[in-house]
């Protein structure tokens, strides 16, 4: 006689048919923690059932290995397996279908979070309002005549810059020089050596002196035309 489904030895029976598959008396009693079962009484359980059929179990050694009875299963034939992989098959079709649509829609959404809010475009529209109000009024002192910087003020930033971009070639120039004659007979490889060093060039930080070279050059230029 079968034993009350809420009883341990009928929570167990259920257990070890839905499981199917070989199980220790750990294995049950881990997977019946929820039902407050302690191993013993699992145990206790598992050994009943099998005495009375119900299950079967094999002995390996001091371990016993329990397994749900066979007979109690339909088995299907050749032709209901191959009915069942067509089936299965057709299954994983739908189920990446699905995956495809499921992706599709959380990019849609991460697109519409990553657009901006009304609020958010009115603020914007108006902080460009405010820039283009800003430059259209100096664009006006521009074309009226009025001079935005002194002569005086023009002059110093041009001497300044002149002094700093003549600097910066010069020092370009002897750091040069000086790596070369380091690094000439060195056997450690310039690369390496240099990052050891903890040294950056110009253009580690995505900056380059011709630009500048150039400007100085025109400014220069100018100035000579000027005098």
């Amino acid at each position: 006689m079968p034993p009350k489904s809420d009883s341990v030895e009928g929570i167990v029976l259920t257990f070890v048919n839905e499981q199917n598959r070989p199980l220790n008396s750990q294995n049950v009693a881990d997977a019946l923690q929820k039902f407050n079962l302690k191993k013993t009484a699992v145990q206790k359980a598992l050994d009943a059932l099998a005495d009375s059929s119900q299950i079967s179990f094999k002995e390996y050694g001091k371990q016993k290995i329990y397994l749900a009875r066979q007979d109690q299963f339909d088995i299907p034939n050749g032709e209901e397996l191959e009915e069942m992989k067509k089936a299965n098959s057709k299954l994983q079709e739908e189920l990446a279908d699905q995956k495809k649509i499921t992706s599709e829609l959380e990019s849609e959404i991460k697109s519409l979070q990553s657009n901006l809010t009304l609020e958010e475009i009115r603020s914007k529209e108006a902080k460009l309002q405010s820039e283009v109000q800003e430059m259209e009024e100096k664009l006006n002192k521009l074309q009226s005549g009025v001079i935005l910087v002194k002569p005086e003020d023009k002059k110093k930033i041009e001497e300044s810059f002149s002094e700093k971009v003549t600097q910066w070639r010069k020092r370009k120039r002897m750091f040069k020089e000086l790596w070369d004659n380091i690094t000439e007979n060195s056997p450690k490889d310039q690369k390496e050596f240099k990052e050891e060093l903890g040294l950056e060039y110009d253009e580690d930080v995505d900056v380059t002196f011709q630009p500048y070279g150039d400007m100085l050059a025109s400014l220069s230029k100018r100035r000579k035309v000027s005098r």
